[in-house]
Parts: C-alpha cells; sequence; structure tokens
C-alpha cells in the first residue's frame, strides 16, 4: 500500500492528538473498536441524510453517494474485526464532539449548508490524524487496517471541503478557522468517558 501524505491533515488541523487521549485509547480497546463502528455508521448516515435534504445539488449527491458507501463498507470491516476478536456491538453514548461543533452552525441557507460540510470535513480530518497516530501503537493487525483507512478518510476530508466552497457564496476561509478553533477546544479539553473523538481524561 502506498504511503499516504499527511501534510495536508496536520497542516489543516490546529493541533496534534494529545498523547493523553492516545494512551486512553490504548486502555479502552474493546471501546475504541465499538465507537469507531458507530462514527462509521453515523458517517454514512450523515452523508445519505445531506443527499435527501440536498437533492437538487448534483455534485453533492455524487461526491457523497460514493462517501455514504466507503463508510459502511468500513463500519462492515470494523464489524468482521471486532467479531474475529470476540466484541460485541452494542450501543455506547456518543461523544458530544460532533454535536458542539454543529452548535454553531447557522440556521438560514446556503451558509447551514456550507457549515455542515465545513464540520464534516473537520470530523474526516481528525479521524484520519488519529487513524494515524494509533496506528504504530497498537496490534499489528489493527495498526494495518488504520493505515488503509487513511486514504479514503483524507479524501473525505478533501471532498467536503471542496463541496463547502462550492455552494457558499463567500470564501470560507475564515468560518473553517473558527469551527477548527472551537475543535480543537474539544480536543485538548477534558472528558469525562473515552470515545474515539473525546478530549483527554478529565482529572
Amino acid at each position: 500500500m502506498s504511503q499516504v501524505d499527511l501534510t495536508p491533515i496536520h497542516s489543516f488541523l490546529h493541533c496534534p492528538t494529545p498523547e493523553a487521549w492516545l494512551q486512553w485509547a490504548l486502555e479502552h480497546p474493546e471501546i475504541l473498536l465499538i465507537d469507531h463502528a458507530h462514527c462509521e455508521k453515523k458517517a454514512a448516515s450523515t452523508a445519505i441524510n445531506l443527499m435527501f435534504k440536498y437533492a437538487d445539488k448534483q455534485q453533492l449527491l455524487t461526491m457523497l453517494s460514493q462517501l455514504a458507501r466507503e463508510e459502511l463498507l468500513h463500519f462492515e470491516q470494523v464489524l468482521k474485526i471486532m467479531n474475529e476478536r470476540g466484541v460485541t456491538f452494542g450501543h455506547l453514548v456518543p461523544s458530544d464532539y460532533a454535536g458542539k461543533l454543529r452548535q454553531h452552525v447557522r440556521t438560514y441557507e446556503p451558509a447551514r449548508l456550507v457549515d455542515i460540510l465545513i464540520v464534516g470535513g473537520i470530523i474526516e480530518a481528525r479521524s484520519c490524524e488519529r487513524f494515524a497516530a494509533l496506528a504504530p501503537m497498537v496490534d499489528e493487525d489493527l495498526g494495518r487496517y488504520y493505515r488503509y483507512l487513511l486514504k479514503s478518510e483524507a479524501r473525505h476530508f478533501e471532498d467536503y471541503l471542496h463541496l463547502a466552497q462550492l455552494y457558499a457564496e463567500e470564501d470560507i476561509s475564515a468560518r473553517v478557522q473558527f469551527f477548527l478553533a472551537e475543535e480543537r477546544k474539544l480536543v485538548e479539553g477534558p472528558s469525562t468517558t473515552f470515545r474515539f473523538h473525546s478530549g483527554v481524561p478529565a482529572a
């Protein structure tokens, strides 16, 4: 598998994943897998919901249809990994990461769509960054799978931002920077429960 250049991801995000979160992830391998599966399923659902809501936008339909298929494939792959490891998929209370980012989404169009797409891009970028950071720390098989995910996650990040600019009425740079600053607060801030997108362990 060819090496994925993560320079654009690292340059884009305002901070790397803290070491404290990485150690927390290694302490909760089953939750890491279960929540990863939930994240893939939610990513597919988000893309499909946008396709229904904005059915008149051809490029959005084309890009998000492919994205949703890939996310559902990843969901199935994570379930297979879990089954091989004797980990049961079940309900988890989600982290408030995505919800807190979406609190800042504007309520009028096309700004609402633009903000939702920016948030989607940031979530994909963070996921990519975390998979890359975890890959050398987990066992060989899981590390190989995380590295396999990097190419598609990096492309999803780019697709979301491309669509955001396509449908925006102005340059989105300032809005992107706003959401990235908010995202940094969540990544570096305290969380009481470990999740794939949680912050660091609360003291």
